[in-house]
């Protein structure tokens, strides 16, 4: 049984799913879907278009499917946001709708937000991300999984930020960050594969390695990097993360961030 504060605002035809909790001031739209176990701090906005998977915490001052700050948006379009199930949205997080009809912001599962984020238009994020206070993600962004944006991290428009890659505090992202990468100082560079993240995530020592020397032929050769590319095939042994290496920047339109100066 849901518990629902008198002192909410709730329209009556937005659904809204067991146990959730919503408290007082909270303000939900019409066509709002939030779902089973979710909790809805004071003065969290839930604004129409927006779907909650199951076990979310929004807490106060958070917006959900706010306008797109953008000059593409068009004044009535429908906004969409598809939050997951298991995520932690704290306080004064701003999550922008997509700009079209048809299109939506995106936030899978077990994602931890912290306070004053802001997310806008179609940004598609995947699982088990941790963004840090006040870091702002543009429009058109995706960041695949396992992803650590440090405090204060802006992502450009359209920038893709690989699995389980950290991007350390205050960088400028311009470009594509490969995956499993540290990404850090100004301008922002590489500064050297996420070994600790991946060794707690049970990466083996072999498949460890066999990244630091496929990143070692990018980032320290002087070929180009289609030739890089072509020299981790042929002399890095294959797994699926080599090939998600080479399958990321064979597909990256910006370029990948640069070296380390």
């Amino acid at each position: 049984m849901s518990t629902i504060s008198p002192l909410a605002y709730v329209h009556p035809e937005a659904k809204i799913g067991e146990n959730v909790k919503i408290y007082p001031f909270a303000y939900i739209e019409r066509d709002v879907v939030i779902g089973d176990g979710c909790v809805i701090m004071s003065h969290a906005s839930i604004l129409e278009g927006s779907v909650l998977g199951t076990d979310n915490y929004i807490y106060q001052n958070a917006v959900i499917g706010a306008v797109p700050q953008s000059f593409r948006y068009t004044v009535g379009h429908r906004t969409h946001v598809r939050i997951g199930n298991e995520n932690r949205i704290r306080e004064n997080v701003v999550i922008a709708g997509g700009l079209e009809d048809e299109t939506a912001t995106v936030i899978g599962d077990r994602n931890f937000l912290m306070d004053n984020v802001h997310i806008c238009h179609d940004v598609q994020m995947g699982d088990d991300n941790v963004i840090g206070i006040g870091a702002q993600i543009a429009g058109e962004c995706s960041l695949e999984g396992n992803v650590i944006l440090s405090s204060g991290v802006i992502l450009q428009h359209l920038a893709r930020v690989g699995r389980y890659s950290l991007v350390q505090s205050g960088c400028v992202v311009q470009k594509d960050v490969p995956p499993y990468i540290i990404l850090g100082g100004t301008p922002a560079s590489y500064h050297g594969v996420s070994a600790v993240v991946l060794q707690k995530q049970g990466m083996s020592e072999r498949i460890l390695r066999h990244i630091t020397n496929a990143y070692r032929i990018i980032y320290t050769g002087n070929e180009a990097l289609e030739d890089a590319i072509q020299k981790i095939k042929d002399q890095i042994p294959g797994s699926p993360e080599i090939e998600n290496i080479v399958n990321f920047i064979a597909e990256s339109k910006r370029g990948i961030v640069r070296r380390m100066m």
